[in-house]
């Protein structure tokens, strides 16, 4: 007697090589703890601006940093705690995004326009506190595992 054979389940796309912006926000809790708290520099912050492909003042605005702030910042080459941490939590939302729809474009466009699911919000705006950027991991989480709430 024959054993049937099932087909193999269809694959995801192979994981493709991590971000910078990944490997940021993928350090080890305590290592990224503590580089917040000494404050992060000024560079990791144009690494996440190009990998957002956005301009530096509009991503400081939608960080809280002031023009003025800015410029002091990119003078002493680092940022401080409150501004580290935002940094990171936008480099794991820009990470996550990246995962879920499986490229840097898809990821900025959607973390860039009006999303239903934040009730018209832009996830960028969204995220600017800790509780936003938790209801955009939910919805990111909701989209790649297609649960329909």
């Amino acid at each position: 007697m024959k054993s049937a054979t099932l087909p193999p389940p269809a694959q995801r796309k192979p994981p493709q090589a991590k971000s910078a912006a990944a490997k940021k926000s993928s350090r080890a809790p305590d290592q990224l703890v503590k580089a917040i708290e000494k404050g992060l520099a000024f560079s990791e912050l144009e690494t996440l601006r190009a990998h957002l492909d956005l301009p530096l003042e509009q991503l400081a605005e939608k960080l809280g940093i002031g023009r003025a702030t800015l410029h002091r910042r990119k003078v002493s080459g680092r940022l401080d705690p409150d501004e580290s941490d935002k940094v990171v939590r936008f480099a794991r939302l820009f990470a996550q995004a990246e995962e879920v729809f499986e490229g840097k474009h898809e990821a900025r466009q959607w973390l860039s326009f009006p999303q239903y699911g934040l009730g018209g919000a832009i996830p960028l705006d969204y995220a600017r506190t800790e509780v936003g950027a938790r209801e955009v991991e939910k919805l990111l989480f909701r989209i790649e595992y297609s649960v329909y709430v």
